[in-house]
């Protein structure tokens, strides 16, 4: 049994993150993401109920919406798994905070700015942002030059994120590399003593967890984990029919390998079984 929740989890990631006790840890994870003129002092939780026209529109259900005392309105989100158009429902998704701020009367348009943050248990399928753990993007003109600084996506893939204890160099990565291990940790990691993540253990400490916080927590986890399976077998048999058809193109083991992701001993077997039939 860990001693320490999994993050990636719907309650794990609201537990560190979506709790008024605990906005700390929001705020000194967002700042790591954030330039220094959006740097986030204080912030409040907004209400879903609350954005403009969402009752008589298609819900938009966001992990963590958002408000800083300064102004900037964050959305941040937790996806588990790779679903179809997530770039066209990240764009979606920023217009409520968009359209929260329209005024009523006379009104001049300005805008506070709006950050996307995506935490993700995944990777695109797209070789080119496989090469980028995180990617930040704003609106540029063709020379690459900013031409609105109020919206900003940030999209950390966090399967790329592979450095070890020793190799963290920033507070940045030290959140990157607590959440990517969270769930594994028997103890504080030494990089990790300090008074935020002694904070952000004790919040996600399983020993510390009332009777309904374990129970609501394992049903999250049972779902998580469900996901990933389903998710996985899908993979593998997409993975296995596309060795199929390269086995019947005569290609040999090693370029199949290298195709589909399939061990040459999976890929043997196919090869075999195909003769049989």
């Amino acid at each position: 049994m860990a001693k320490y929740i999994n993050p990636y989890t719907d309650f794990g990631f609201k537990k560190l993150f979506g709790e008024e006790a605990n906005k700390n840890l929001l705020i000194d994870f967002l700042n790591q993401l954030l330039p220094a003129h959006h740097q986030i002092v204080d912030l409040n939780f907004r209400n879903l109920e609350n954005l403009a026209d969402v009752s008589a529109e298609r819900k938009a259900i966001f992990d963590i919406h958002c408000k800083a005392i300064s102004g900037e309105r964050f959305i941040v989100e937790m996806q588990k798994a790779k679903v179809k158009y997530f770039k066209d429902t990240s764009l979606f998704y920023v217009t409520f905070p968009i359209r929260e701020q329209a005024q009523n009367g006379e009104w001049n348009f300005e805008l506070e700015a709006i950050y996307f943050v995506a935490v993700l248990d995944f990777e695109y399928d797209e070789a080119e942002e496989r090469r980028k753990f995180r990617r930040d993007v704003a609106l540029k003109d063709q020379d690459g030059d900013m031409f609105f600084d109020k919206l900003h996506f940030r999209f950390l893939q966090m399967p790329l994120f592979n450095k070890n204890e020793n190799e963290l160099e920033s507070k940045f990565d030290k959140w990157c590399y607590f959440l990517k291990n969270l769930d594994r940790f028997e103890h504080i990691p030494r990089i990790l003593n300090e008074p935020i993540f002694q904070q952000a253990f004790s919040t996600a400490e399983l020993a510390a967890f009332t009777v309904q916080q374990r129970d609501s927590y394992e049903q999250s986890l049972i779902q998580y984990r469900d996901l990933k399976s389903a998710l996985e077998t899908a993979v593998e048999e997409r993975e296995i029919e596309i060795a199929k058809n390269l086995i019947a193109l005569n290609l040999d083991n090693d370029t199949i390998a290298r195709g589909t992701g399939l061990t040459v001993e999976q890929i043997d077997r196919l090869r075999n079984a195909a003769k049989k039939n």
